[in-house]
């Protein structure tokens, strides 16, 4: 396995580890200047992540250290973007989705992409040199653990869609023009299911063929996306502007992200 995907699995678990301190106490909920929740689960995590990825000599760009001007990161050939710990309303809601999000950049494209839930164990990792694939860690998974874990682990292409078609849809931040998508595709096919979930769970649900479709059709930022976005990607899936249909590009010099659809190829 590729050095820096065993990097970014192993920093992914531990700040998970440093995440699951925190959510088992009566934790206190700080705020960002946007107002958004910020927990000491985001701090450690981000800690966690920037002391697991150093060996690596590559430069980061985490939500929790995004004041990096786009002038020294346009320079970036290789680079790591991170999100400590996306769905920081899950977090303090308790529902357990909220994810841990580490990608590797290469330019504009996420080359390796990992997204790790912290509550279940649960891990998807991706690059475009293996694929995509999930397994479920036990608790005292550990370095040692690593050269073993493609062949514990299921390839999400080897899944199958549902027989009915399947929107996933964000679980806190719904919007009108996503219901109007919705109702588009029930217009189009008929019958639906309709799933929600937080965080960078519902690109992975796309990926890993439990959804057809994800439409993001509200306000993300880079950091949110890049890890899920790998694991779709190559897990045969397409992560497109809405408006566009591009492929989404990362390390633009404003790094929110244009409404967004994830589906299949």
């Amino acid at each position: 396995m590729d050095k820096n995907l065993q990097l970014a699995i192993l920093s992914a678990v531990n700040a998970g580890r440093e995440i699951l301190k925190i959510y088992a106490e009566d934790f206190v909920v700080e705020y960002k200047s946007d107002e958004s929740p910020l927990t000491k689960a985001d701090k450690n995590a981000h800690l966690a992540i920037v002391e697991g990825l150093k060996t690596s000599g590559l430069p980061l760009l985490s939500e929790e250290g995004k004041t990096i001007p786009y002038e020294d990161r346009s320079k970036w050939e290789l680079f790591w973007l991170v999100d400590p710990l996306d769905g920081t309303k899950e977090f303090k809601k308790k529902n357990g989705e909220f994810t841990v999000n580490i990608a590797l950049i290469e330019q504009d494209t996420p080359i390796i992409g990992v997204v790790y839930v912290p509550v279940t164990g649960v891990l998807y990792y991706a690059s475009e040199k293996i694929g995509s694939y999930k397994i479920k860690l036990g608790g005292d998974f550990s370095e040692k653990d690593i050269d073993t874990l493609i062949e514990r682990s299921v390839s999400l292409t080897d899944s199958e869609y549902p027989t009915i078609y399947t929107i996933v849809a964000s679980r806190s931040h719904s919007t009108k023009e996503t219901d109007e998508f919705v109702n588009s595709k029930i217009a189009e096919v008929g019958n639906i299911d309709l799933i929600s979930a937080g965080s960078s769970l519902k690109l992975c649900l796309v990926a890993e063929r439990k959804a057809h479709v994800y439409p993001r059709l509200a306000p993300t930022m880079e950091w949110d996306t890049a890890a899920g976005h790998a694991v779709a990607s190559y897990s045969d899936c397409k992560v497109y502007d809405y408006v566009t249909g591009n492929e989404l590009k990362y390390n633009k010099r404003n790094m929110l992200n244009p409404w967004f659809v994830v589906t299949a190829q």
